[in-house]
């Protein structure tokens, strides 16, 4: 950063979100500085040697539906700064106590196949919503439920705003695709009794066929440092290792967007936002933690059934009972005695994760907000009943509880991965209701991170909508 240098606006925060807002700025030619409390820039989406040299790990996000599928993240030339994505045919994988499992495939067909009994119903569910998703984005992925074909809303819409439980019982009748469908909605981390829970679910489904979920080739900082020099290459300057601790500290700008969340929005501002505003801020809600595993191996996870060999993400828990329980669970403050784990196998389609011959596995389940548990031997006895034998496989493992989490990243706030509950009261309100919500009552301060609508994921519509907003006031 020049000496002396001031800019149209000042970035606080690497992450996705961050770097979306900056690019989004740069492209109108505004002047643009990114500040990055650690010495990588990533957030979120950085990759590392966590275990033994050679494996490469992603530390948080590892696997990213989201990209594609977001209107902001596919209009930029990822692919010319490095991105090369590599696509499973078959998203993710449920396992089932029989030795067999369900496979969600981008083929809507082989889904439906996969499925059995159900799979007509699965395909008349998501059939007509995954063609719609051009349609839908702007609604899903947009600050409110507005500007999207009345059609297209009505489909998604009325099996969204269900509970998982009721969503599961109207539309299947046995529990291969109750169990699926499970899978996909506890990304949540909510209770399934709550509305809107099975717009979880749906989303992932969607994008399962309609973009597929993919990852970067050689890890998710790929993506970031894609985001960085893009940014570097419209002019855009970024300073990492600068830990802000006020706003005082910042260049002159005429504007300010900050990728963190409420706690830390009321630390760095000060006495610049008004009492009752602080105290909407304060009352803002994180959500249950997660606890992860890191796995070094000498060979491929064992799994009984083959679908889960070819799979990019597999998800344990069973059937949607002991997922429901689970996540209720959590959500209660309790530690669940049998987790619903998700794991992604990079290694299995990405020879650079590890050595030659050798493989990774992430996994990670969730936890009570703030918990310090140790829940790696639950975790492994969840693989070990999909996959008997896996414990023989492990070479090493790294492990993160929910603080550990929020040391790495202030954002994940005991734990808690999307930055804020995303329940029916926080799913549009984030972080309190107000139009826009990226705007604050001090002028020029935008709020741009994943406590803003629509949320957590890697889709950088939280910081471009914010860059929106921002630029209407430049």
């Amino acid at each position: 950063m020049p000496k002396g240098a001031s800019y149209d606006a000042v970035v606080v925060g690497a992450g996705p979100n961050g770097l979306a807002a900056a690019i989004t700025l740069a492209r109108a030619g505004r002047s643009v500085l990114v500040i990055e409390g650690r010495e990588t820039i990533g957030g979120g989406n950085r990759t590392a040697e966590l275990t033994l040299p050679g494996f490469r790990h992603d530390v948080c996000a590892a696997v990213h539906p989201l990209v594609p599928g977001s209107p902001f993240l596919r209009s930029l030339p990822l692919e010319r700064f490095g991105v090369e994505w590599v696509q499973p045919e078959i998203a993710a994988a449920h396992p089932l106590d029989d030795g067999t499992a369900v496979g969600l495939h981008r083929s809507l067909a082989e889904t439906a196949s996969s499925i059995g009994a159900d799979g007509r119903r699965w395909a008349r569910l998501f059939g007509p919503i995954a063609a719609d998703w051009e349609k839908l984005a702007p609604m899903v992925l947009g600050p409110y439920p507005v500007g999207v074909e009345l059609p297209a809303l009505v489909r998604f819409g009325i099996p969204a705003a269900m509970p998982v439980h009721l969503l599961s019982r109207l539309c299947f009748h046995e529990e291969r695709a109750r169990a699926l469908f499970a899978g996909l909605a506890a990304h949540s981390s909510l209770s399934f009794r709550q509305p809107f829970t099975s717009a979880f679910g749906m989303l992932l489904g969607i994008l399962a066929h309609a973009v597929g979920w993919p990852f970067a080739r050689g890890g998710a900082q790929a993506i970031t440092d894609a985001m960085g020099a893009y940014l570097r290459a419209l002019g855009g300057d970024i300073v990492a290792g600068w830990q802000v601790q006020s706003l005082d500290e910042l260049p002159p700008s005429r504007t300010v967007l900050l990728d963190v969340t409420p706690r830390q929005v009321l630390r760095l501002t000060g006495a610049r936002l008004p009492a009752a505003y602080r105290r909407r801020l304060e009352g803002f809600r994180y959500g249950p933690g997660v606890f992860k595993v890191d796995y070094a191996l000498s060979e491929p996870v064992p799994w009984r059934a083959q679908v889960c060999r070819g799979a990019g993400t597999v998800h344990l828990g069973g059937t949607l009972a002991e997922i429901a329980d689970s996540e209720e669970a959590t959500n209660g403050g309790r530690i669940p005695e049998r987790p619903y784990v998700l794991a992604a196998q990079h290694s299995l389609f990405d020879a650079t994760r590890a050595p030659a011959g050798k493989h990774t596995l992430w996994a990670y389940c969730h936890t009570p907000h703030g918990s310090t548990d140790d829940m790696t031997a639950a975790i492994e006895a969840q693989i070990e009943r999909f996959a008997p034998g896996f414990g023989d496989t492990v070479l090493a493992r790294a492990v993160m509880n929910g603080a550990d989490y929020e040391r790495y990243n202030p954002n994940y706030v005991g734990g808690d991965i999307n930055s804020g509950v995303q329940d029916l009261r926080q799913l549009w309100t984030r972080p309190v209701l107000r139009f826009p919500p990226y705007s604050t009552p001090a002028p020029g301060l935008y709020l741009c991170s994943s406590s803003t609508p629509p949320g957590g994921g890697v889709h950088g519509m939280c910081g471009f909508n914010a860059a929106r907003a921002a630029l209407r006031r430049l």
